[in-house]
């Protein structure tokens, strides 16, 4: 993986640049060349879903960090970047292993579903495979699960553990409270990466203010960790008016009834 660093501060808080008219500096445009397939073509591989520009500049800024926050509304690509990311570690051999996990409605209580883990935790992981699968031919990324370098880890088996040499995965984060938040940030490894994905606008906690995701937003000044939010919604446009309706009703308090 190239040592990409960005010597400004061309990012705000957001994750967006400042000015958008701005030149990029030369790790960024090495960054650009990175992910838009001019490495890709002598490890033998391609994408078969290029990154938008939005999505390429968040990929620079993440590769300078061990653990990344992913901040998105839904549909704005924050899964798809971070499988790109972990897909592309893999195919390169930075990693050994992809670990990904995400929060169920039910507390992590799994025990009740018929089947193996796997199996359990099918349901809740393939919106991750889905995006996989955008990026790489199926056969391909069957292929890493059965060598298992793709490993599904439930939220309440990943205590005690330690990645290493990987690149983890943390969807839905918003739905993890904060002792679960600062349980998964423990198991980062030597070598490895961690990217939480999630939307503060989809907190299916009873209480919103138990998101671990507002606990990873308020931690400052770490080095090696960074948050940046993807702004353009990649689904039906007609998302981007529902989801600002939604959002004025919710923090207004108001009734769901027009």
């Amino acid at each position: 993986m190239p040592n990409i660093r960005t010597t400004t501060e061309e990012f705000a808080v957001s994750g967006s640049l400042r000015d958008p008219q701005q030149k990029l500096t030369t790790e960024v445009i090495m960054a650009r060349d990175f992910v838009n397939g001019q490495k890709n073509n002598k490890k033998g591989y391609r994408f078969l879903l290029s990154l938008n520009e939005e999505q390429k500049l968040a990929k620079a800024r993440i590769l300078e960090n061990d653990v990344s926050i992913i901040l998105g509304k839904a549909g704005s690509g924050k899964t798809l970047l971070a499988c790109q990311i972990a897909l592309q570690g893999i195919l390169e051999k930075n990693y050994k292993k992809i670990i990904i996990t995400r929060p169920t409605i039910s507390k992590e209580d799994l025990g009740h579903l018929p089947g193996n883990m796997e199996e359990k935790m099918s349901p809740w992981v393939a919106p991750i495979y889905g995006n996989m699968y955008q990026l790489l031919r199926k056969e391909r990324v069957e292929q890493m699960i059965t060598k298992g370098q793709i490993e599904i880890v439930p939220v309440s088996y990943m205590r005690g553990r330690t990645f290493l040499d990987s690149c983890v995965i943390v969807d839905e984060c918003q739905n993890l409270d904060h002792e679960q938040t600062l349980m998964i940030l423990q198991r980062i490894g030597l070598n490895s990466r961690m990217m939480f994905c999630g939307d503060t606008d989809q907190v299916d906690l009873k209480k919103n203010g138990d998101s671990g995701l507002n606990f990873l937003r308020g931690i400052k000044n770490v080095e090696g960790l960074h948050s940046i939010e993807l702004l353009k919604n990649h689904r039906h446009p007609i998302l981007d008016g529902i989801l600002d309706v939604y959002k004025k009703y919710k923090f207004n308090n108001k009734s769901w009834y027009l």
